[in-house]
């Protein structure tokens, strides 16, 4: 954490009357109302893109044993798949997509209410999926897409040979850009109807992962907002939950009750 960024920015910060400041956050109430009427627009219209047939039977390694595509469903009509950094022979899921799935477990129940299933899949190899999974303690369902083109298919895997024939650029967020790994994150949504056939209704790359970062909404919130430092890669003080160090404190100021205690 960048404190010293933070006290730089927070360095006499206006200090206004009860009646000015309502007055201020009502005039910052009115932009609020505007993005949330702008977000419900952007939701019907993500709602009303048109669908694609999934033609292939993909399939999953599971601690169950090997899952169909449809199986994933879990008798529920979508699916919503964290596609999750974590190559073969990864010590580690990545940390960034580890912070993804830290909200995960507390969702489930509520997603499941609304008919919707929550799986994460990664190209790792199933034991080393549970491996790590058992490390972070998740619960959240989590399967193995490996030998598969899956990962491929939604351009959240490259092969050596794709990232050479693009001289370093891959096909990631529906553009050719670069990408400094061979595993990318995402979000995809699926729909099963009736009759069994899949559709692929939706995904998201790049800063669109945030929607499953609850913990960036509460810091968009606070004074210091996510109080990162101003490099490329913006999430570089995120660690895996279990390799955090205990968490900073700020000393409190001498006071003279302080200094007779």
């Amino acid at each position: 954490m960048n404190t010293a960024t933070a006290e730089v920015k927070t360095a006499n910060h206006p200090v206004v009357s009860q009646d000015r400041w309502i007055a201020e956050r009502k005039t910052l109430m009115a932009r609020e109302k505007e993005l949330t009427r702008l977000q419900d627009q952007i939701a019907r219209e993500r709602r009303a893109l048109p669908w694609v047939r999934i033609e292939k039977a993909y399939v999953f390694d599971a601690p169950e044993g090997r899952r169909k595509l449809a199986e994933l469903f879990q008798g529920r009509r979508q699916l919503l798949v964290q596609h999750f950094m974590f190559g073969p022979g990864w010590e580690q899921g990545c940390p960034s997509c580890s912070f993804m799935a830290d909200h995960t477990d507390g969702m489930n129940v509520h997603l499941a209410h609304r008919d919707v299933t929550l799986v994460a899949i990664s190209r790792a190899p199933l034991a080393e999926i549970e491996r790590f999974r058992q490390r972070m303690g998740w619960q959240f369902k989590w399967v193995s897409s490996h030998g598969s083109e899956f990962n491929h298919d939604f351009h959240v895997s490259f092969t050596p040979e794709e990232r050479a024939k693009g001289n370093g650029e891959v096909y990631y967020n529906y553009g050719m850009q670069p990408f400094p790994a061979e595993e990318a994150p995402g979000i995809s949504l699926f729909y099963k109807d009736d009759a069994g056939e899949i559709f692929h209704t939706y995904s998201t790359y790049g800063r669109g992962v945030e929607v499953m970062m609850g913990t960036y909404n509460l810091l968009d919130l606070a004074p210091k907002g996510r109080d990162e430092r101003d490099v490329d890669y913006k999430m570089e003080w995120v660690r895996h939950h279990d390799r955090y160090e205990p968490a900073p404190t700020v000393k409190a100021a001498d006071s003279c009750c302080a200094a007779h205690s």
